[in-house]
């Protein structure tokens, strides 16, 4: 009877053992793609239960014509970031507070006047969200958040003139991860 009893509980936990942990993701924020085309894409990796860390990558090379009056609006990046998320029920599902380091090299203008600023930012930011399971491997993330630092920049009197209006560096804040992403999960 004994010797049954040790058969089962060898059994199970070599059964629960054998289990798979879902350690990384990759995933894309489908706001950013919209945002005139910014190819952007975020590695996790579970520190803990309740924690990961988080790389991200946004890159935005394009510029567009308005029309035929040679005008020209663009929303150009590169950007880079590193940080860490926290879920209080368990990683990768239901609710996540973020914090992160950012640098980003820009040049915004002509979307809705014809200034253009070309700079680069660095600073740090914090957000929350949402990850909903689809599926074991696939989520939804939806997520907001705020990040403020130091800005140096140029001001250009349109897109394509290269006139220099001024220089100057300043403290900001702007809107970061407004987000619906979608996430692989492995």
């Amino acid at each position: 009877m004994k010797t049954g009893r040790y058969i089962c509980t060898l059994l199970l936990f070599c059964c629960c053992s054998l289990g798979y942990s879902q350690k990384m993701s990759l995933s894309t924020d489908v706001v950013g793609w919209a945002g005139l085309g910014t190819m952007n894409g975020e590695v996790s990796y579970s520190l803990a239960q309740h924690w990961g860390i988080i790389v991200g990558m946004k890159y935005n090379p394009f510029s567009y014509d308005k029309g035929k009056d040679g005008k020209r609006f663009q929303a150009r990046q590169r950007s880079y970031s590193i940080g860490t998320r926290y879920w209080p029920w368990h990683i990768y599902s239901g609710w996540w507070l973020a914090g992160r380091l950012r640098y980003q090299e820009y040049n915004i203008g002509g979307i809705i006047s014809d200034a253009t600023y070309e700079g680069e930012r660095l600073g740090s930011g914090v957000g929350f969200g949402y990850t909903y399971m689809l599926h074991p491997h696939f989520n939804l993330e939806f997520g907001l958040g705020l990040w403020a630092g130091y800005d140096k920049y140029t001001e250009y009197e349109c897109p394509v003139c290269g006139l220099t209006v001024g220089k100057g560096e300043r403290f900001f804040i702007l809107p970061s991860d407004v987000l619906i992403a979608l996430a692989y999960v492995f």
